[in-house]
């Protein structure tokens, strides 16, 4: 019995903190994500499969877990209807840590569509993202504030991308805890509406695993160290965001670590 009871208090401890993405919504319908602590069995939804709001940290960053919050699992089946330009809203469960980067990427699936797709290779794009807002990296505001006080963040899929079936990857990266960054990503896959014709080059696209390194400066970073206490920039891993274009110089890390105006939010659904 007290075992039971032990085992009680470990899961509502488990899924007090930390957090995941639970709906998403798009031209006005809401798409339930998925459920990690429901049974996986009967579970339909447009997001890919994870167990549970627990952060993968250092040592995943090389192993397929860091791609989707899995180990390849596909899809169920159904896909979100969106249109390029339009907007899509990610609302979190729950989300608990202030000192956090978010970002936001895509991979367009290949022909024959997302549902039996693992998104692997280097096919994914960067185009959102957001680090430090203000202030400095110790006390300043960050990225994660907004999703912390609304659960909330909103992108703008780029207007000129081509149509077709994409897995769209949210990702937030929490720097709470000095010298052990927690990577929170999860996926959904989008059928893109729309006349654009533009679709990013090879100097824009990444592979899960492989687009991140222990040794990058948004990942070896100590949020109390000396140096947090003045600093008023943040480089956010990763490649640059792709600007809607098929050409372009973009790298790893390039156009990052600058202070930019936070995303858009809009109230809860």
């Amino acid at each position: 019995f007290m075992n039971a009871l032990a085992a009680v208090a470990s899961m509502v401890a488990l899924t007090s903190a930390h957090g995941g993405v639970g709906l998403y919504v798009m031209d006005g319908t809401t798409y339930q994500g998925w459920q990690p602590y429901n049974s996986a069995s009967g579970q339909v939804s447009i997001e890919r499969q994870y167990s549970s709001y627990n952060p993968l940290l250092i040592a995943d960053l090389t192993t397929t877990n860091i791609r989707c919050n899995n180990a390849g699992v596909t899809g169920t089946g159904t896909s979100a209807t969106v249109g390029a330009g339009d907007k899509v809203l990610a609302h979190w469960t729950q989300w608990t840590h202030r000192p956090a980067s978010v970002l936001v990427y895509m991979a367009k699936c290949p022909s024959a569509g997302c549902n039996s797709w693992d998104g692997s290779g280097k096919v994914w794009f960067k185009i959102d993202q957001e680090g430090l807002v203000s202030g400095t990296q110790n006390a300043g505001k960050w990225a994660g504030d907004t999703i912390t006080d609304t659960l909330n963040w909103t992108t703008t899929i780029p207007a000129s991308l081509a149509p077709g079936e994409y897995l769209i990857r949210h990702e937030l990266i929490a720097v709470h805890q000095a010298n052990n960054p927690q990577f929170y990503p999860e996926c959904a896959q989008l059928k893109v509406t729309g006349s654009g014709t533009a679709s990013p080059d090879s100097s824009y696209l990444v592979a899960f695993p492989g687009a991140y390194s222990a040794s990058d400066p948004g990942i070896n970073f100590n949020i109390d160290g000396s140096a947090a206490m003045t600093a008023t920039t943040y480089v956010i891993p990763g490649p640059s965001v792709w600007p809607g274009s098929g050409s372009g110089n973009g790298g790893a890390g390039a156009g990052a670590g600058v202070a930019t105006t936070a995303a858009g939010t809009t109230a809860a659904p």
